[in-house]
């Protein structure tokens, strides 16, 4: 009964997002507003709710922009032409920066995929508040078949040793069968160099630091 009650207690994500994030223009891509974390967002609240439905509690990194996003989505809007009238995949989206950096550039249709229930929230939220379209799926993606898109970006998946691994194999995959990839990273440990030719560098803000002040050099890469 004590568990049952603590599930019917959890807040809703997209409920909670509006009422604990604050909305705030992107560091270094300030064309974008997002549902950003703050000290007082209170986001262990979320991941209770996870442990109390018998999940994994997944860390927040949908609720912060990470420099390997901040670098495509900068990309994407200076470069609209590398996404407009195509089908793209936000790959690992969070909360929808680099797709609805995409949406803005004129991309066809936009797909993100996040398999973070709050992401999935969040991603809504921000794509509706930023007037863009963008459908979120909650599915892992790298398992699966090819996805039908034309293009797939990739903004700061290569932080962990076996999620890199599982995401150069998806593209490898993608890749193979005529999808073009564009790779958004500030080069973390994982990052498979030898895939990778460098089509632009920025320097954008880091994960966690909320301001443009802080930054450090940040690449967009083809994925071959």
């Amino acid at each position: 009964m004590d568990d049952q009650n603590s599930r019917d207690d959890a807040p809703d994500p997209a409920a909670f997002i509006r009422a604990n994030m604050r909305i705030a223009a992107v560091p270094s891509v300030p064309e974008i507003r997002l549902y950003s974390a703050h000290p007082a967002s209170g986001l262990w609240r979320l991941a209770a709710d996870a442990e109390d439905a018998g999940e994994e509690p997944a860390p927040p990194y949908w609720a912060y922009q990470w420099a390997g996003g901040l670098v495509l989505a900068r990309h994407i809007l200076d470069r609209p032409e590398t996404v407009r009238g195509r089908r793209v995949l936000d790959l690992g989206a969070g909360s929808g920066l680099v797709g609805i950096a995409a949406a803005k550039a004129g991309a066809r249709s936009v797909l993100a995929s996040e398999t973070d229930r709050n992401g999935i929230a969040a991603i809504g939220l921000n794509a509706e508040f930023n007037g863009v379209d963008v459908r979120a799926t909650a599915d892992d993606l790298t398992g699966a078949a090819v996805p039908d898109v034309e293009t797939i970006l990739v903004g700061d998946l290569f932080y962990a040793a076996d999620l890199a691994s599982r995401v150069t194999a998806f593209l490898d995959r993608c890749v193979a069968q005529g999808v073009d990839v564009l790779v958004g990273d500030p080069g973390r440990a994982h990052l498979p160099h030898a895939r990778l030719q460098l089509v632009a560098e920025h320097a954008v803000a880091d994960v966690g630091t909320g301001s443009a002040v802080t930054t450090k050099p940040s690449a967009v890469f083809s994925f071959a």
